[in-house]
């Protein structure tokens, strides 16, 4: 199956660049995806406004499926409730015959780092108990330092205990945003996978914009970068996951 998994969009944002907007709409069709995945910062502020932007570009996508967390800026000015009146659960959960995906909403209103929650456990163990499909959990709030990204302040408050749940857990992918830069770690069998910014113009150094695409059959793992300044494509990782 084909995934295709994009990221701090913030299309209310003046940061937000209307060109690669429609590049990333334009390719995401094009690939005509099983699953699109966005990991949060769909707009900028939280305000209702702002969300019906984000339903009137949203539109423009021709996918049977999509799953989204919430990010930091989705959740400022009660944001978050609105998200959940238009957009859904805060935590979806999706499901097929080779891959199950938990999504994990690790905002806090107000604050730009996160927290993951000890109430949001049993729900990752109960859903990442399945054997025989590729797990991953999915929230906006990367778990581990990034390199080239500044000092490090908004990993996820309990990271550490969600760490050793991942672990425990054997999910494969671990995928994620808010850094505005794409990067892979590597963790006892688990990947961690950052998107950068999809849209915005907010890049780190030389950075560009960017999403992941993730080509999964019979346990094996295809990971694809595309640049969306320059038209790119890199592969990242071709690999076999355990799925044990």
């Amino acid at each position: 199956m084909k995934i295709i998994h994009i990221s701090d969009l913030h299309v209310s944002s003046p940061n937000y660049q209307p060109e690669w907007g429609k590049k990333v709409v334009n390719f995401v069709n094009s690939q005509n995806p099983d699953l699109l995945v966005i990991t949060g910062d769909l707009i900028n502020e939280g305000h209702i406004h702002e969300y019906e932007m984000w339903e009137e570009y949203f539109a423009q996508f021709n996918v049977d499926n999509h799953i989204i967390v919430p990010g930091n800026h989705d959740a400022r000015n009660d944001g978050w409730k609105i998200f959940e009146e238009k957009i859904g659960p805060r935590h979806p959960v999706w499901e097929n015959e080779s891959v199950v995906i938990q999504g994990i909403d690790s905002s806090e209103p107000d604050l730009d780092d996160g927290n993951v929650g000890r109430h949001n456990y049993s729900k990752i163990r109960e859903t990442m108990s399945v054997k025989g499909k590729v797990k991953i959990l999915m929230m906006h709030h990367h778990l581990i330092p990034i390199p080239g990204t500044g000092r490090e302040r908004q990993i996820p408050a309990d990271a550490g205990d969600v760490l050793e749940i991942i672990r425990q857990c054997g999910i494969h992918m671990v995928i994620s945003g808010h850094k505005h830069k794409n990067w892979i770690w590597n963790l006892e069998g688990t990947y961690f996978i950052s998107c950068g910014t999809s849209t915005s113009r907010r890049l780190k150094g030389n950075g560009y914009p960017s999403l992941m695409i993730y080509d999964i059959e019979n346990g094996k793992l295809l990971a694809t970068n595309m640049n969306l300044r320059d038209n790119v494509l890199t592969k990242k990782l071709n690999v076999t996951l355990n799925l044990d």
